[in-house]
């Protein structure tokens, strides 16, 4: 499940902090510079780590997962499990340095990975911690040292504790962005509860945990061959270039005036909540399917009507976030493998939801196929083609879906307790997650912390919910006129006019 970082109560044990060795840090520091680029993503991602960095800002740009595992803890067996953890996917064995702009890879040596546990307190059922020297509060502590810990500009770029109580132990994990994405951090928890039995029983792991991982370094070097591939003038560049047309040319924002100035952001407040129930979700689909779309075709479908008749949208754009994990065949590595499908349709003309779903997921497939494009070759068509720069170079507003029951180990115990989250920073969008498990489809968002924000938000969510409940309740919805929402669209939306 992905949920709120303020959600997570791991309950009273003894806390303790597993660490890189000196010897082992040393080692990496001393690491020599390898060949091997850093993928566009994390390039972006590390210069503007850097430009934080010297600017003394926090670093909040790292995933988080923990999960329960059964069993009396044995600090030897975590050592273990994470030092294979680390030495199998060599993302996890790199860092970065950034200079004058320019990204440098180093990779510490398999040999030369090892780890240490070391005991830090204990924390009560209120969530207090003693023996902490940064806070007395335990989930502040911890992001606190993820912080500090789970950056890539040095090694680990990631960041190892557990609390320990009689019979299980909790896990959780901290890992700079560059190194993870969301699909990676859901197979860490059952990869490294496997890794730690193997250890601690000395079985055999897994298949999914013995199969062969790729290479993280090879999918950065084959993502400069694709892009090399696309000129501003393929066919797929200007798809992008004509699905952001109607915004004026720049990335997609939120439909909604939030209350912000261009270029102004607030920190982030997150935001979840169920859409459907198990049975309903399964009635989603099936509607979907009966009128020729998959799920993410219905998702998008739902949002651009949301925002029909709540800002009076024609034409919807989003940005689609889609795993790339084909390319270099790294299905099971730990990394960031993104690509960026524009997802762009007119929703005037429609009168229902199921007019409607069918051209969401031909928009979507068109998306898809423009989605190897890389991101530097997107902005550069955007630029060239006239968009002012503050349009472009911009977070846009993005739409993902995963379906957890999907993955390859769903099913094991650690898996199933598993939770992801974010760190938190600040946003001018409201970007939707949605996810889906065995109990549910439901919606994870980051906002602005601002009031009007959410008022504003509060009106869309809740016509989120009513529209996948009434599709769902009748087979279908019939599309409202603009109402009165009581907000003004945003400078870009206006370009829908």
């Amino acid at each position: 499940m992905i949920d709120m970082l303020a959600h997570w109560n791991p309950g009273r044990g003894t806390v303790m902090e597993v660490l890189a060795t000196e010897e082992s840090r040393a080692a990496a520091a001393a690491a020599q510079a390898h060949p091997a680029p850093a993928s566009f993503l994390q390039e972006n991602h590390l210069r503007g780590t850097r430009a934080a960095s010297d600017r003394g800002d926090r670093h909040c740009a790292y995933l988080t997962a923990t999960t329960e595992v059964d069993g009396d803890f044995d600090a030897a067996a975590l050592v273990g499990a994470l030092r294979r953890f680390t030495t199998r996917h060599d993302g996890l064995r790199c860092w970065f340095d950034v200079s004058d702009g320019v990204v440098t890879r180093h990779l510490v040596d398999a040999d030369d990975v090892d780890f240490r546990v070391e005991r830090v307190g204990e924390v009560d059922d209120y969530g207090y911690l003693t023996g902490a020297v940064d806070s007395n509060r335990f989930r502040d502590h911890v992001t606190a040292r993820f912080a500090r810990e789970a950056n890539a500009l040095h090694w680990p770029g990631f960041s190892v504790g557990v609390v320990v109580r009689p019979h299980d132990f909790t896990v959780y994990i901290g890992c700079d962005h560059a190194l993870s994405d969301g699909v990676s951090q859901a197979l860490a928890l059952a990869e490294v509860a496997d890794l730690y039995y193997s250890e601690r029983d000395g079985t055999d792991v897994g298949p999914f945990t013995d199969a062969p991982t790729g290479s993280a370094l090879a999918y950065a070097v084959a993502e400069r061959e694709r892009a090399a591939r696309f000129t501003p003038e393929s066919p797929e560049v200007q798809a992008w270039c004509s699905a952001a047309a109607p915004t004026g040319g720049g990335m997609p924002r939120f439909p909604i005036d939030l209350g912000l100035a261009d270029g102004e952001s607030a920190p982030v407040k997150p935001v979840k909540f169920d859409v459907l129930d198990a049975a309903g979700a399964a009635e989603f689909e099936e509607i979907c399917r009966a009128h020729g779309a998959r799920m993410i075709g219905g998702i998008t479908a739902v949002l651009a009507i949301v925002d029909r008749e709540l800002a009076g949208v024609d034409d919807y754009f989003t940005i689609t976030a889609l795993a790339d994990r084909a390319l270099a065949d790294v299905t099971l590595t730990q990394g960031w493998f993104c690509r960026f499908a524009p997802v762009a349709f007119g929703v005037d003309t429609a009168r229902t939801f199921t007019d409607l779903v069918g051209t969401a997921q031909s928009a979507c497939e068109r998306g898809a196929a423009c989605s190897e494009v890389p991101v530097p070759t997107v902005i550069g068509a955007l630029l060239a083609a006239g968009t002012a720069p503050e349009r472009v170079l911009v977070t846009p507003q993005l739409l993902s879906y995963i379906d957890f029951r999907r993955f390859p180990m769903a099913g094991t115990p650690a898996y199933d307790r598993g939770m992801q989250s974010t760190g938190e920073g600040r946003t001018a969008n409201a970007s939707m997650w949605f996810n889906r498990d065995d109990r549910s489809l439901y919606l994870g968002s980051q906002i602005p912390d601002t009031p009007r924000a959410a008022t504003v938000l509060a009106a869309h969510h809740r016509r989120i919910r009513e529209i996948f409940a009434d599709i769902v309740s009748t087979g279908d919805h019939v599309i409202g006129a603009v109402g009165d929402a009581g907000v003004k669209r945003s400078s870009l939306a206006r370009h829908h006019d």
